[in-house]
């Protein structure tokens, strides 16, 4: 018997049959340690909103603290009411633009498929990111509102009209120009903004506008400000998934 015939005699002795049983128990098995390695090694949300809070750049959080730093001194100094009060519009302008670098960077960078790939969703991303620049946007302004208001003895309806309603405005602009398919750009959202400011210092500087518009109606402003920048938000978490097909086109275009 030659070589050939010996292996020919071999895989025959040791041909195994399939059994399609244990094929399933070995599938199952295969199922369980892979779902049971994804639970162990899936972070918390709670643990993904410090793990996002660990990639901001902090600088910009310092810088919006050292403009209202600048803003109250601007105010205790005691120089013209009048202009050092409405001119808070510019600085709520500021506070806005100052977030666009960090929390617009995966657009600038082109870093959005990337973290569609990951165990969050690009939705959830942009969500925790949201809800961290929110927060602490939030508390920094209420803590200058309540120290302004207590310390400074400016009114709260001032601070509502000429710090609050521009701030809103601003915000809506940022997210109407960022946070679409086709964004505009940084440089863009940033040219608008200041438009904006400009048009507003011009409002509030203008007695015969500004006397003439009754607080309940800046406040209605206010509250569609607010609107406006909720269903911004709302469009922003609904198709931010499509932000990342129009930077696929726009890399084949370049």
């Amino acid at each position: 018997m030659n070589f050939r015939e010996q292996l020919t005699v071999y895989k025959e002795m040791a041909l195994l049959e399939p059994r399609e049983i244990k094929i399933q128990e070995t599938v199952n098995r295969s199922k369980e340690t892979f779902f049971q390695a994804e639970r162990e090694g899936r972070l918390s949300y709670h643990e993904f909103l410090w793990a996002q809070l660990g990639v901001i750049q902090k600088r910009w959080w310092l810088l919006q603290f050292l403009l209202l730093a600048a803003m109250w001194a601007v105010l205790a100094e005691g120089y013209e009411e009048q202009f050092a009060q409405r001119g808070m519009g510019v600085m709520a302008s500021l506070f806005v633009i100052l977030i666009i670098p960090e929390f617009w960077k995966n657009r600038a960078s082109q870093s959005m498929e990337i973290e569609a790939a990951c165990y969050y969703s690009l939705r959830q991303v942009y969500a925790a990111r949201m809800l961290l620049f929110g927060v602490t946007d939030l508390l920094m302004v209420a803590i200058f509102c309540q120290a302004a208001s207590a310390g400074l003895h400016v009114k709260l309806q001032e601070l509502v009209v000429q710090f609050l309603l521009p701030l809103s405005v601003t915000a809506c602009i940022c997210f109407w120009a960022l946070c679409s398919k086709r964004c505009l750009g940084e440089a863009a959202a940033i040219a608008l903004c200041v438009m904006w400011s400009a048009v507003w210092l011009c409002i509030v500087l203008n007695e015969n506008v500004y006397g003439k518009v009754a607080f309940p109606v800046w406040l209605g402003l206010l509250g569609l400000a607010f609107a406006c920048m909720a269903a911004l938000v709302y469009r922003t978490l609904k198709y931010c998934n499509e932000y990342v097909e129009t930077s696929f086109d726009r890399m084949e275009v370049g």
